[in-house]
Parts: structure tokens; C-alpha cells; sequence
């Protein structure tokens, strides 16, 4: 673990975010591909948020969301792009969270339960969670990515703004 965190430099605040960049990062790789790996399921739980009828539209979300997780998270890992990275992500975790909070109320409300029992699968592709525990996860990954958006997480980037500045 030493040699890792010699290769991270600068101080504490800069390695724990250096981690969770590429934490951020490994998860949206994560998730980006195991919807890309099953589009059809993936749309299957698209249509039951009901966002739109309009099956091209659903379709299109289906075929390049996951894609463009996948691509943020190779991002985010290199360290190429990171505010912009960062900023497009903070932007879906926001939605993402928003619709998820939504669904879940209306399942709540549909089945009689109390708010913190239903659990169903998001599409986040992690499977069915309990939404109290997927709702803090998301605003976890928010938060990282608004810290990220700060500037931090420059050490070990390939490319953090144009030009290049290693100065942190």
C-alpha cells in the first residue's frame, strides 16, 4: 500500500480524492456496462418509469446511456477531462436520483408500504436495493463528483485542463 500511496504524492486530501475519483469512476464502468451488456433488460426497466411512450426515444436512452457511463468512467480513471467529467455526472446522479426518489413513491404509495421497505431494480445495475439505501449511495457519488468539480483530484492525470496543468 505504501509504494501506491508514494506514487499518489501531495497530501492526504489530494490521495483520498485521487481515490474517489477513480472510485466514481470504477463504479460508472461498472454500471455503464451491465446495462450495455443487457440493452434489453435494461430498457424493460426504462419503460417502467414511464418517462415517455415514444419507443425511439426509449430505444435511444437504452443504446447510449450505458455507453456513455462506460466512457465517463474511462474518463474519470485516466483522469482526462475531470471537471468536465465530473460535471456531466453530478448532472445525471441529480436526474438519476430525482426519478428514482419519484418512482419510489409512487411504488409506495401504490403497494401501502412504508417509504424505506421498497425495493426494486432502479436500473442502476446493481439489482433490486431497498431505496433508502440506494437514495445515500447517489448522493454519495453526487457529493464525489461535486468535490471532484472543485478542482481537486489532479495527481496521476493524464490530462486535466488544457493545457495540461500539473501544479497540484
Amino acid at each position: 500500500m505504501k509504494p501506491i500511496l508514494l506514487l499518489l504524492g501531495g497530501n492526504a486530501l489530494d490521495r483520498a480524492t485521487v481515490l474517489a475519483r477513480w472510485t466514481l469512476g470504477g463504479l460508472f464502468l461498472y454500471m455503464g456496462w451491465v446495462k450495455a451488456t443487457d440493452t434489453e433488460h435494461f430498457l424493460e426497466l426504462l419503460r417502467e418509469y414511464h418517462l415517455t411512450q415514444n419507443t425511439l426515444v426509449l430505444n435511444s436512452i437504452a443504446i447510449t446511456l450505458p455507453w456513455f457511463e462506460v466512457f465517463c468512467g474511462l474518463l474519470l480513471v485516466a483522469g482526462i477531462a475531470v471537471r468536465g467529467t465530473a460535471l456531466l455526472l453530478a448532472g445525471m446522479l441529480a436526474a438519476f436520483t430525482t426519478v428514482v426518489a419519484h418512482r419510489a413513491v409512487g411504488v409506495a404509495a401504490t403497494q401501502a408500504i412504508p417509504y424505506c421497505s421498497v425495493k426494486f431494480d432502479c436500473g442502476c445495475g446493481g439489482g433490486a436495493e431497498f431505496i433508502c439505501a440506494k437514495l445515500p449511495e447517489n448522493i454519495g457519488m453526487f457529493l464525489i463528483a461535486v468535490w471532484l468539480l472543485a478542482g481537486r483530484g489532479r495527481s496521476l492525470c493524464a490530462l486535466y485542463s488544457w493545457p495540461c496543468r500539473r501544479d497540484r
